[in-house]
C-alpha cells in the first residue's frame, strides 16, 4: 500500500513565516511537521509515499534529497492550482494506480496509529475509512454523523451539527475515491472538499468506516496551533532527553528549564531558557529569558530584561535590548529590533 501526503497548501493563516518557507516544513522540537507525517506513515508499514506539492516548494524537494534516513522511496505529485483538497488527491491518481492508500494532511499531527485505518481495507466491502477526535466546537470542522459503526454523512463547517466527531486528517481510500473526486463540484469557497467526494461515496452505496482517536492530534494552521503542537511534542520528551539534545551546544552560567530542544551550534549565555522551549540550529541567546517559545535557526537574541513567553522568531531574527515582558510575540525572517 502507498501513502499520500497532502503539502501543496499556501499557509496563509501562518504568514509571515510562509512567505518563505512551506507550513509543512515548520519545524516541531526542530523536525519538520512533514517528517513527523512521514514517520506515521512508516510505522504504518508503508514504503512508498507520495508527496503533493506546489511547484514553488523546492525547499521540500531539497529536504527530502538531503534526509540520511532513505528506508521510504518519495515521489513527488505536482499540484498546480489550488482548488482544494479533493483536488490534490485527484492528482496522484496515476501514482496511485488503482490499489488502495492512506492519505495524511501534510500540516497535522496524529499520535494515533494508522495501523487500524489501513487494517480496515482488509475488509473487501469497506470503501473507506476516515479517522476521527471529539471537538468542543464542531461548528469548526468536517463532522461526521455515525448509525452503526458506519459514517452516513459528512458535513463540512455545519451550522447544525450532528456530533461532536470531526474528521483530522488521516484517510484510507480505494482508488474509488477518484471516480467520487470526478463527480463532485467546488463548494461555495471554490474547492473541490474532501468530504463532499466521501459523501458522494455514501451516496452512492459505499461503506464508510471509521476510527475514534482519543490520543493528541493538531493542525498546525495558526501561529497559535504551531505553538500547541510544539508544546505537546516536547512533554513526551523527558529530562534526560532534552540533556541528550544539547549536543554540541555551548551553554555557560545558564538555566534550561526541560524539557527544552537546542539545536546544533547554538550558545546560551547567562540566561533562563525553558520550559516548552525550541531553538533553531546555530542560533545565540544571552542574557535572557524564554519559555514556551520557537526561535528558528540563527536567531540572535541579547540583553533583554523581559520575559519571552508564547513567542515565535523567524529564522536570522535579531534582538537587542528590550526591557518589557513580550508575550504571543510572532516575527517573521530576518526581522532586527535593536534598542540602545
Amino acid at each position: 500500500m502507498k501513502g499520500i501526503i497532502l503539502a501543496a497548501g499556501r499557509g496563509s493563516r501562518l504568514q509571515p513565516f510562509s512567505f518563505t518557507q512551506p507550513k509543512t516544513m515548520l519545524p516541531i522540537a526542530n523536525k519538520p511537521v512533514l517528517e513527523y507525517c512521514i514517520e506515521n506513515l512508516k510505522m504504518a508499514n508503508i514504503k512508498e509515499i507520495g508527496i503533493v506539492i506546489n511547484s514553488l516548494q523546492y525547499e521540500i524537494i531539497d529536504y527530502i534529497n538531503s534526509r540520511y534516513d532513505q528506508s521510504v522511496n518519495v515521489t513527488f505529485i505536482f499540484q498546480h492550482e489550488a482548488k482544494g483538497i479533493a483536488h490534490a488527491v485527484k492528482q496522484a491518481e496515476e501514482y496511485i494506480n488503482n490499489e488502495p492508500f492512506l492519505l495524511l494532511l501534510g500540516d497535522n499531527l496524529i499520535k494515533e496509529s494508522l495501523i487500524t485505518l489501513r487494517n480496515h481495507l482488509d475488509d473487501p466491502g469497506i470503501t473507506s475509512s476516515v479517522m476521527l477526535a471529539k471537538v468542543d466546537s464542531p461548528k469548526d470542522f468536517g463532522i461526521a454523523e455515525i448509525r452503526n459503526q458506519e459514517i452516513i454523512t459528512l458535513e463540512e463547517k455545519p451550522s447544525f451539527p450532528k456530533s461532536n466527531l470531526a474528521v483530522i486528517g488521516a484517510y484510507a481510500f480505494r482508488p474509488s475515491i477518484f471516480k467520487a473526486i470526478d463527480q463532485i463540484t467546488p463548494s461555495a469557497r471554490g474547492e473541490l472538499e474532501i468530504t463532499d467526494a466521501i459523501q458522494w461515496l455514501i451516496d452512492n452505496g459505499q461503506t464508510i468506516s471509521h476510527t475514534i482517536t482519543t490520543k493528541p492530534y493538531t493542525d498546525v494552521g495558526t501561529t497559535e496551533r504551531w505553538l500547541l503542537a510544539n508544546h505537546w511534542i516536547l512533554s513526551e520528551i523527558t529530562a534526560t532527553t532534552s540533556k541528550l539534545n544539547l549536543n554540541d551546544v555551548n551553554i555557560k552560567d545558564s538555566t534550561i528549564i526541560p524539557p527544552v530542544v537546542i539545536g546544533a551550534g547554538c550558545t546560551v549565555t547567562n540566561s533562563t531558557v525553558g520550559p516548552f522551549v525550541t531553538i533553531g540550529k546555530s542560533s545565540s541567546i544571552e542574557n535572557c529569558k524564554i519559555q514556551n517559545s520557537i526561535l528558528l535557526e540563527e536567531t540572535v537574541i541579547k540583553d533583554c530584561s523581559c520575559t519571552f513567553t508564547d513567542a515565535i522568531f523567524g529564522r536570522e531574527t535579531y534582538i537587542k535590548g528590550l526591557n518589557s515582558n513580550l508575550a504571543n510575540c510572532i516575527l517573521g525572517d530576518k526581522t532586527k529590533i535593536i534598542l540602545n
